[in-house]
């Protein structure tokens, strides 16, 4: 009977892993499988700021300014590689962004003066990130609509799962010089250039007539997408508080660095975790529902931040707002991936990952700003109230994005059935 019982656990499991991994094209599985090589490199970016102020002298003030410059470069990176994936196809668009990543990362590794570092660092956040646009529009041209959700979901929890790994190997690694993860970095993102240049086919069948490389700005011209990008963009500006205002606020409260540590594993590990689950637990809901339920939970976990009095406390407030980020990346992908023109998948991709960049650059000023003159309070309950107000605008602009997608739908079968 005991043996039986196993057999069934057994089978009823792989059915799962089938349910959750099954169908997805090979060259989907090699952008994955480069994704999760890059992302085990990923040394430099969780400890720039420590670099910074411990190899090159610079006070947390101007570690600060450098990192928000890296945001700022990323936030321009965003349209330009989208367009860029458009106009010279997502195969040359992917390998050239992450070459000339590679070489942006040695350069600032190399970079001593603080004028350079500076200069450096944009310069980073514009090349290193060209490529993604690329990603995501690649994955729309090979898979099938009604699978996109499960695939961005299962290329976000690889991202996840690499950085996991990446930050304590980092640290380890660390310690014999930080150069060495500037050079590491570069190598593994080099390597993924290659791996797409010789793996993975040009995915873009039909190109833009338009010959310039200057970014375009037609998703902010579509209705549908635009109010589709200005909550998302309020909820990532809630999330980057993550990065710096929160640390100050739960470190002026007492808790150290190992503790914080520990409150912020939570993110990693409910996301490694939880996110192959709730990718096939909400592919039957309506979109507008899980990005507003996103909205929201984002809102609700950073506003319980105003009662992290200790670790536990913290570490559930965390809980909240990872699920809130699970339930947006799990579907605003495929969003914007059924808005788009087969012609202009990567220039609205890289418009929806332009967000993003322009969140990393915001938040950290205004979270600095109210924590400073208005308290973490004021701070997290503002939180709260952006949390809210962005859900509820998602669920507004259901009806609209609605009727859009179902005369998209009409006019082209690339647009998924799933129901906004």
């Amino acid at each position: 009977m005991a043996f039986l019982s196993l057999a069934m656990v057994r089978g009823k499991f792989a059915e799962q892993v089938r349910l959750t991994v099954g169908g997805l094209p090979s060259t989907y599985w090699f952008l994955w499988a480069g994704t999760l090589l890059n992302r085990l490199g990923s040394f430099v970016a969780p400890f720039l700021a420590l670099y910074l102020t411990r190899e090159r002298g610079f006070t947390e003030v101007q570690a600060g300014l450098v990192v928000a410059l890296y945001g700022a470069g990323a936030a321009c990176s965003a349209p330009l590689g989208g367009t860029l994936a458009d106009r010279v196809g997502r195969r040359l668009a992917l390998a050239l962004g992450l070459w000339v990543g590679s070489a942006a990362m040695l350069f600032l590794g190399f970079c001593r003066e603080p004028m350079w570092i500076r200069v450096a660092a944009f310069t980073l956040g514009i090349l290193g990130d060209l490529y993604r646009p690329a990603v995501s529009a690649a994955i729309a041209d090979v898979v099938p609509p009604q699978d996109r959700s499960r695939a961005y979901g299962l290329l976000y929890w690889v991202v996840n799962v690499g950085f996991a790994i990446s930050v304590p190997l980092g640290g380890f690694v660390a310690r014999g010089g930080f150069f060495i993860l500037f050079v590491a970095d570069a190598l593994t993102t080099f390597l993924y250039g290659c791996f797409v240049w010789f793996k993975v086919p040009e995915t873009l069948s039909q190109r833009t007539t338009s010959r310039s490389l200057l970014p375009s700005f037609v998703p902010f011209q579509d209705k549908a997408f635009l109010a589709f990008w200005v909550p998302t963009l309020l909820v990532a500006i809630i999330f980057f508080q993550m990065s710096t205002a929160l640390a100050l606020d739960l470190n002026a409260r007492g808790m150290g660095t190992a503790e914080f540590g520990t409150v912020m594993s939570v993110n990693g590990v409910l996301i490694v975790l939880a996110q192959p689950f709730i990718v096939r637990w909400v592919s039957q809901w309506r979109r507008s529902t899980v990005l507003a339920m996103g909205a929201v939970f984002t809102g609700v976990g950073f506003g319980l931040h105003s009662l992290s009095f200790n670790v536990p406390l913290a570490m559930l407030a965390v809980a909240v707002w990872t699920v809130g980020e699970i339930l947006g990346a799990t579907v605003s992908p495929s969003v914007v991936a059924d808005l788009a023109p087969a012609h202009l998948r990567g220039t609205y991709q890289g418009a929806f990952s332009m967000s993003w960049g322009l969140a990393a650059c915001l938040a950290p000023a205004i979270g600095g700003w109210a924590l400073g003159n208005l308290g973490g309070l004021t701070l997290w309950g503002g939180c709260l109230l952006v949390g809210l107000l962005a859900g509820a605008w998602h669920l507004a602009a259901a009806d609209a994005r609605r009727r859009h997608m179902a005369v998209l739908r009409a006019q082209n079968g690339a647009v998924s059935a799933s129901v906004d």
